[in-house]
């Protein structure tokens, strides 16, 4: 009979740094959905951080006490969240720097609904697949990446997630490619997470058309204004987004 261990041998315990860099703007269940799993995965250290370690409001929430994202000098995983705050994000220079510095070091950087922009802006998704939200999704291609409709994507070493709720799929994945399968599936079954949504409308394709079209409609003036301002940026960044990873 097999037996899940959700500890390692003592020997071999070593603590996997997670770090999660936190910017105005960003979607507050992009981390918060990721930080729960990866909280729970065994020795593990996960940082939330931000620049100066500043308070970061999202969605009404305010999260304080964060680490201080420039004095951070290393991780083993990088997982940069989305949000409306993105393009500010990526025009921050030393924020974006920070995210570079940290994806180099990491074993695996990975993002979060439109936080593949940011990795894209930091040079990491030069020649790979990348997820990113629909909406968003075909602006990856600016950075030298290649847009991938999956809802979890893993191109080497870097994972990226769809939309705001693949966050947590994503760190399903991750767990497991760190500590295997029956560990992420342990914490998959004390958390209960066990996805049945009331409607089948979570993706642009499935939904209804009139919902398609409201939300589309919805969407559609503020995402031109971030989508002109994303081309600025990356005709801008080429030299180092297209560098080779």
């Amino acid at each position: 009979m097999t037996r899940v261990s959700l500890r390692r041998n003592q020997e071999a315990r070593v603590t996997t740094t997670v770090v999660i860099p936190l910017y105005p703007g960003v979607t507050q269940l992009d981390f918060t959905g990721p930080h729960q799993f990866l909280a729970r995965m065994p020795d593990a250290k996960v940082l939330v951080a931000s620049r100066g370690g500043a308070d970061i409001e999202a969605d009404g929430l305010c999260f304080s006490r964060l680490a201080d994202l420039e004095a951070i000098e290393r991780c083993d995983v990088l997982c940069v969240p989305g949000g409306w705050g993105c393009v500010e994000a990526i025009e921050d220079e030393r924020f974006l720097e920070s995210v570079r510095r940290l994806a180099a070091s990491a074993r695996y950087p990975a993002s979060v609904c439109t936080g593949s922009l940011i990795l894209g802006a930091a040079g990491v998704l030069r020649g790979r697949r990348a997820a990113c939200d629909w909406a968003w999704r075909p602006l990856l291609e600016l950075f030298g990446a290649i847009p991938d409709a999956g809802r979890i994507v893993r191109d080497g070493d870097v994972f990226t997630g769809g939309g705001v709720t693949a966050g947590i799929d994503l760190s399903l994945a991750i767990v497991a490619a760190l500590r295997g399968e029956e560990v992420a599936q342990a914490i998959q079954l004390g958390l209960e997470y066990a996805p049945a949504p009331p409607f089948d409308a979570g993706r642009p394709e499935l939904a209804p058309p009139p919902v398609r079209a409201a939300v589309d409609a919805a969407m559609t003036g503020r995402l031109s204004a971030q989508h002109d301002r994303i081309a600025r940026i990356a005709a801008a960044l080429s030299p180092v987004a297209q560098a080779p990873s």
